[in-house]
């Protein structure tokens, strides 16, 4: 590690990156008893750590390799810092990204010079095509995390988090390929292995996490796509040596969570992070909560805040959620006068954030509910079970449907025979939504439809088709190549729709 520990403290990552601040967040460090700190690489040039490892990886070419100009693959981040990197040095860049990436990350590549090429509707899909041109055109590929000169790019970040803080216990780490944890454990760990890192990754792209479990690195069959920037299937070879010696945890966190620490950031530090830029901080107040942690020096890395401004929407929409400052609840009350009035009776003093209710023409009727909570999930588990006792009651705060379409629906029932519902995600771009329900054909009956854009690289999609043959149907999503599952037994949709 010697010769690892030279290059940090020799890197040239300083031509283009800046010594980033650690910002004492004192809300946070209140509300977890704890002193908080934010690593800003959201306040570099381009607004995110990625900087560091492709220009300590491109100033490190030969002359030669340097004339041929480089290639990657990235989704937004990376590419920007490849970008300003061969602006720095005055050689040619290329940069393929997936048709669905948001046009923000894009235009930011344009402008720093670099030509970019869209292909494929997922980060796969371009890193092949990127191999392919690099071939093609002789030009030196970039990797966005498993590349050693990348690692030590990345750990310079660890070195800063020591020389401005002496005494650190514990530093969260968000996870995607790996880069950025293996350099910064690398670093940390070999300077004062007393020092906790601990990696964080969404629930639904755990690569480090299976990797960690298993012993080996494994690949995802899915990985979500909400937090963009950590949206990888395998975690690196090079990287996952580091993470194996170096790291000590790693934390799953859920969409909701991240939202939730996107508003904690804005309200300490008035920056707006990406969802990969505050998934640090979910996983650190997440960890803080279940390891009942005092008194200890910690830092949270907010590693990006490129964000477009038309997801903002939904992220606001589930910071309370996350933050278990809202409810959301399904209720079966009878279809009668006094009864709404009863049920808002029970919950005292409640605010009501949501209320949606159509009138059936039966003995009972749904609502859906969202209620205020000022004291987390003690508190609404503690209304759930007062309400239950006069009402029939579902708990809908984790239900994915419910919140992402059905709050947004609540209108009325139809009897629609044979109607089957499933939720798809499918890439976002101009004429997306047309191409999918061309995809789906005009074999089956639509039923029921919704679909709202967030601004997010992927659509999402609830739809109900009238179908006796579930197999036949199943089969032709198969060949869509989309994520889709079926919601037919949902409560949500079954009480609602």
């Amino acid at each position: 590690m010697k010769d690892f520990i030279k290059s940090v403290e020799n890197s040239t990552v300083y031509d283009v990156a800046e010594v980033s601040e650690l910002t004492f967040a004192p809300q946070l460090s209140a509300r977890f008893k704890n002193n908080i700190y934010l690593k800003r690489e959201d306040e570099q040039p381009i607004f995110s750590f990625k900087l560091r490892g492709a220009y300590q990886k491109i100033s490190t070419l030969t002359k030669d390799q340097l004339y041929k100009g480089v290639i990657t693959s990235s989704a937004g981040n990376h590419a920007q810092g490849v970008a300003l990197a061969a602006k720095k040095l005055g050689i040619t860049a290329v940069i393929v990204m997936p048709v669905a990436t948001p046009k923000i990350k894009v235009k930011s590549v344009e402008r720093l010079g670099s030509k970019v090429v869209l292909h494929g509707d997922v980060y796969d899909d371009a890193y092949q095509y990127a191999k392919q041109l690099e071939k093609e055109q002789d030009m030196v590929y970039i990797a966005p995390f498993d590349d050693i000169q990348t690692v030590i790019g990345q750990a310079t970040i660890g070195k800063e988090i020591l020389d401005q803080l002496q005494n650190v216990d514990l530093v969260f780490v968000p996870v995607g390929g790996g880069g950025l944890i293996a350099g910064v454990a690398g670093y940390i760990k070999s300077m004062n292995d007393k020092v906790k890192i601990i990696g964080v990754e969404p629930e639904d792209s755990p690569t480090l996490h299976h990797a960690m479990r298993d012993g080996k690195r494994t690949i995802l069959e899915e990985v979500g796509r909400f937090a963009d920037g950590v949206a990888v299937k395998q975690i690196g070879e090079v990287t996952f040596e580091f993470a194996k010696k170096y790291v000590d945890d790693v934390v799953l966190v859920s969409n909701d969570q991240m939202c939730a620490a996107i508003k904690d950031i804005y309200e300490d530090v008035r920056s707006i992070s990406e969802p990969a830029g505050a998934l640090s901080t979910a996983g650190m107040k997440k960890y803080i909560d279940e390891n009942q942690i005092e008194n200890l020096n910690i830092v949270s890395i907010n590693s990006g805040a490129n964000v477009n401004f038309d997801r903002l929407r939904y992220i606001a929409e589930r910071a309370d959620l996350g933050e278990y400052t809202e409810a959301i609840i399904a209720a079966t009350i009878p279809e009668k006068p006094g009864s709404f009035l009863k049920f808002c009776n029970l919950l005292d003093n409640h605010s009501i954030t949501e209320f949606n209710y159509r009138y059936a023409p039966t003995e009972e009727a749904h609502i859906f509910v969202g209620v205020g909570l000022s004291n987390g999930l003690a508190e609404k588990d503690e209304l759930i079970e007062k309400l239950s006792k006069s009402f029939d009651i579902v708990d809908m705060s984790d239900n994915s449907m419910a919140k992402t379409h059905i709050r947004h629906m609540v209108g009325g029932r139809a009897s629609a025979a044979n109607e089957v519902v499933y939720r798809f995600e499918f890439p976002e771009r101009p004429g997306a939504l047309l191409r999918f329900l061309m995809k789906i054909g005009s074999q089956w009956n639509i039923s029921l439809f919704h679909y709202r854009n967030h601004g997010a690289d992927f659509g999402r999609v609830l739809i109900g088709l009238q179908s006796d043959n579930v197999q036949e149907l199943e089969k032709r999503f198969d060949e869509l190549g989309y994520f889709y599952k079926n919601e037919s037994d949902n409560k949500a949709y079954q009480y609602f729709l």
